[in-house]
């Protein structure tokens, strides 16, 4: 059933309130048509660099043969990133709740040893320790609960495997926060909103982010789902994150 897409769903969604899930997978099936081109566009295309970092951490070369999760995983760009590291025999997993996202994608990884599920972030259909690595671009900070999220990824990881995050952050200089959140709160909006033809998907991001854990937040918050060897960085000057974490 369609849910509301206004302001004030957005925010309440953002916040994290109990519309959250039936929104957030609403308005990504909405936008899934455009959504590659937006998130190119909207970065300067400086996402694509992003995404081979987090592809870097994963440490796929560790286990070539194994079987990696695309979690929150869209039109599935970081499932094909690992499917083409090199020397990669093994498969991956792309699951995500908006299945419209999965088919948007479905043409990309054609041929690829790439595997779509729609599936929520929070209830995965795999057994337990059946993952030798885990990543997630943009889509953690969109799950209905940010702790269920962070234990239900740890349960289906193998002892030892990496669980990376890539999300966006707020910048700790002031001065380049203030040019930032013009940016995020004012402009991205407009563009996003004129070309996606959405009202509210591209207000509801910047939301989003301001509700989302810094980034010593976050990494406490994956100490305590039980990953350890946990650290982070900032890239682009604090406007986006990488978080890695172990499964003990």
């Amino acid at each position: 059933m369609a849910i509301a897409t206004d302001d004030a769903t957005a925010a309440r969604a953002a916040a994290g309130g109990a519309e959250k899930r039936a929104y957030v997978r609403q308005i990504f099936s909405e936008i899934a048509p455009r959504y590659d081109f937006l998130n190119h566009f909207l970065s300067l295309n400086i996402d694509r660099g992003w995404r081979r970092k987090a592809i870097a951490e994963l440490g796929v070369e560790r286990e070539l043969t194994g079987r990696y999760l695309d979690l929150c995983a869209g039109t599935m760009d970081l499932s094909l990133a690992i499917a083409r590291v090199a020397g990669f025999n093994g498969t991956v997993i792309s699951a995500d709740f908006a299945e419209a996202m999965l088919r948007t994608g479905a043409r990309k990884v054609e041929g690829a040893p790439i595997t779509p599920v729609t599936a929520d972030a929070l209830e995965l259909p795999v057994a337990d320790e059946s993952f030798s690595g885990a990543i997630v671009g943009f889509g953690i900070r969109n799950v209905a609960d940010l702790d269920d999220a962070l234990f239900e990824t740890r349960r289906v990881l193998k002892r030892g495997a990496r669980f990376v995050i890539l999300e966006f952050s707020t910048p700790r200089s002031s001065l380049i926060n203030s040019a930032y959140q013009q940016y995020f709160k004012h402009v991205l909006p407009k563009i996003g909103g004129f070309v996606s033809r959405h009202p509210t998907a591209y207000k509801y991001l910047p939301e989003s982010v301001e509700n989302f854990p810094n980034g010593d937040d976050l990494a406490r918050k994956m100490k305590n789902a039980g990953f350890v060897n946990v650290r982070w960085r900032p890239l682009t000057f604090g406007t986006v994150a990488i978080h890695v974490g172990e499964r003990a």
